[in-house]
């Protein structure tokens, strides 16, 4: 797909705007031979592998593969990552990972290993590219043609939960300025390089003013940069309704990690068939491939499984490594073989369809079209053009920053928040005052409403004793730690269970923490 040095990513540019990703190392030796790891997955996985790789032997691709043990197996054995010390050994050596879907067993603490390789290999653009098929893969929008570009090594995907009460487990929500300016800026740069016309933006910062906010406000600095391309924002409920009725409206869209999973699924089905598409995980020095689809365990052995989605991930990996000639000769195939209504069972519709084929049969029949091109779709030309994608290294902004006070978490089973707030309001720390309290996050203290349902997991915020004017935002009185320190020990002592603290900041005279529902 493209190769990073220096965060510096060259690309293959084709004259035509590309149904797919279509970038490359510049300058590589096309004739050397490119060690990859693959990991042949779980369920239908081993089948799909087995089906990609016997394609990319017969159109050429010059490749060695090492097979590397992950997944379902790999959990089962006790490691609760899901990989193995060999696995990453491998995975250091080849600098590329072809993979098939894998199985996380349920429960029991696993945890996930796409989100692990992600993070720990920093693949932190996740790119999928979803066109219509039509009207050979039916979908009810035949001149779709969609990019996703997903942030993928934060938000709530960092995985940081904790239970806090009996009732009560959070789950943090992770966004950090360097990685939306790595995202956002990727974007414009696809839509620079591939002459796509206008990039949307997805978020909740009506909701999230500050993680969600942050975003969007990074999307808007770097957007300025770009005047060329069309630039919107859009909530990403209303956005994800529009995406499946009106798909058309939509080029290049660039989102945070939970959000951009969702989307980019919901535009694979609509584009007729999630199986069909194919996924890059880019990072600085390593990138990954892969389907989208899961392993879909029910299906496993039944030869029925088609294998186009991790083909197609195939296809941007071969670009990527410098072999983007046979990436153009197995997508023109297998565009062929699908006009050809050559099919398996998943697509199968008999109006558009002339064979229904297993898994081995549909990568026979690509293989006897690897000199074919299609008739109705675009020809795949990978191998034409060159550019540029740059992502600067990022530069951290000094700021003042000013300690305003502190939110208390506290594990406390009644359900009346006068009692605790008037409690609360008699302990005297070092002249801090409590403000606040909420409950879920709605202010239940002081005038809360005896309607809102309560829980056994309380914020309490506390603030300098003269720290309140009454002006449309807030002043808040520096705060000592010590003085937060001196809180704590004296709601202890008074037997309060404190389960969590979070600092209140200011930075450069900005409040650095959201106000409560109804304060």
């Amino acid at each position: 797909m493209f190769y990073i040095s220096n965060l510096c990513i060259n690309i293959n540019i084709s004259s035509m705007k590309n149904r797919s990703i279509i970038a490359t190392q510049k300058d590589y030796n096309v004739e050397k031979i490119t060690k990859i790891a693959i990991a042949k997955g779980d369920g239908i996985g081993p089948e799909i592998m087995k089906a990609t790789l016997k394609i990319m032997k017969a159109a050429g691709a010059k490749i060695e593969t090492e097979t590397i043990d992950v997944g379902e197996q790999v959990y089962l054995s006790g490691n609760s990552a899901g990989i193995t010390d060999s696995a990453w050994d491998a995975i250091s050596r080849n600098k590329i990972i072809l993979k098939a879907p894998i199985t996380t067993p349920q429960g029991k603490g696993y945890k996930s290993l796409n989100v692990t390789l992600r993070k720990s290999l920093g693949l932190f653009a996740n790119v999928r590219p979803v066109t219509a098929l039509h009207p050979f893969v039916k979908t009810n929008f035949p001149t779709m043609d969609i990019v996703v570009i997903r942030e993928n090594e934060e938000d709530l995907y960092a995985g940081i939960e904790h239970r806090q009460t009996e009732d009560v487990v959070q789950c943090l929500k992770l966004i950090t300025r360097p990685g939306c300016e790595k995202i956002v800026r990727y974007a414009f740069e696809y839509a620079r390089a591939y002459n796509r016309k206008k990039v949307t933006c997805m978020i909740k910062d009506n909701i999230m003013k500050l993680t969600d906010g942050l975003f969007h406000t990074v999307f808007k600095e770097i957007a300025l940069e770009y005047p060329e391309i069309e630039s919107n924002s859009q909530i990403i409920d209303i956005a994800a309704a529009k995406v499946a009725t009106v798909p058309e409206n939509y080029d290049v869209i660039v989102t945070s990690n939970l959000y951009g999973d969702i989307i980019s699924d919901i535009i694979a089905e609509i584009g007729g068939s999630v199986g069909m598409a194919g996924s890059a995980n880019i990072g600085k020095n390593v990138a990954m491939f892969e389907a989208i689809h899961g392993s879909a365990p029910d299906i496993a052995g039944k030869k029925i499984a088609n294998p186009s989605g991790l083909l197609n991930a195939a296809v941007m990996m071969l670009a990527h490594i410098g072999q983007p000639k046979v990436a153009d000769r197995i997508k023109n195939a297998w565009l062929a073989t699908l006009e050809a209504g050559i099919h398996t069972a998943d697509v199968y519709q008999e109006s558009v369809s002339s064979k229904k084929v297993t898994t081995e049969e549909f990568a026979d029949a690509i293989i006897e079209r690897l000199d074919s091109n299609p008739f109705k779709f675009p020809v795949s030309n990978l191998s034409k053009g060159s550019g540029t994608i740059t992502i600067p290294e990022y530069k951290r902004k000094n700021s003042v920053k000013k300690l305003v006070g502190v939110d208390v978490f506290i594990d406390w089973k009644g359900n009346n928040p006068e009692a605790i707030g008037n409690n609360l309001s008699e302990i005297k720390s070092h002249n801090l005052k409590l403000k606040m309290i909420t409950n879920r996050g709605v202010k239940v203290f002081p005038n809360g409403l005896k309607e809102t349902y309560c829980t056994d997991h309380w914020r309490c915020r506390f603030v300098a004793q003269n720290a309140e004017i009454k002006t449309t935002e807030p002043h808040y009185e520096t705060v000592e730690y010590e003085q937060v320190i001196a809180l704590l020990s004296k709601l202890h002592q008074n037997d309060f269970d404190l389960i969590k603290t979070e600092n209140l900041y200011e930075f450069d005279g900005i409040r650095g923490f959201s106000l409560g529902q109804g304060e």
